[in-house]
């Protein structure tokens, strides 16, 4: 079998079945092909020596804001995600009620990784936050109504 891409002799870690071994992992149509203590290169378009790196499932962010544009604290969750292995952010209430269906539309939708998202209990979520301003989305409590 060609595969279209092939992980070779990282410590492959997957905790839903249990793996903590070195091994190598081959792709074809973007899908976990083979895992196997030892694949030929000659069966894969590109290999990557993973030698002395993880090769782990992808990565959740537990905790993250990631309303890019929306607020101060946000960050752009595609360009993190391509460079921490993260493919799903849970977003800790960026938005609140009163902006959220623009950070639905605008970047859960948009984006190429997996979004899931708390609302905020302020109406406005979070806003102000910079070094010299630093308003609490809870300060003015009519916000939490």
């Amino acid at each position: 079998m060609q595969f279209d891409l092939l992980i070779k002799g990282g410590r492959l870690i997957d905790p839903a079945s249990g793996l903590d071994a070195p091994r190598d992992l081959a792709i074809a149509d973007g899908h976990v092909a083979a895992i196997e203590a030892a694949i030929d290169a000659e069966h894969a378009t590109q290999v990557i020596d993973a030698r002395d790196c993880l090769v782990t499932p992808g990565l959740i962010d537990l905790h993250s804001h990631v309303y890019w544009g929306g607020t101060s604290l946000g960050v752009d969750a595609d360009r993190l995600a391509a460079k921490s292995g993260t493919t799903t952010f849970i977003d800790a209430g960026s938005a609140g009620a009163g902006n959220f269906l623009g950070f639905r539309r605008h970047v859960i939708e948009r984006s190429r990784v997996r979004i899931l998202a708390y609302v905020n209990i302020s109406f406005a979520g979070i806003f102000g936050f910079s070094q010299t301003v630093s308003v609490g989305e809870c300060s003015d409590l009519r916000l939490c109504e």
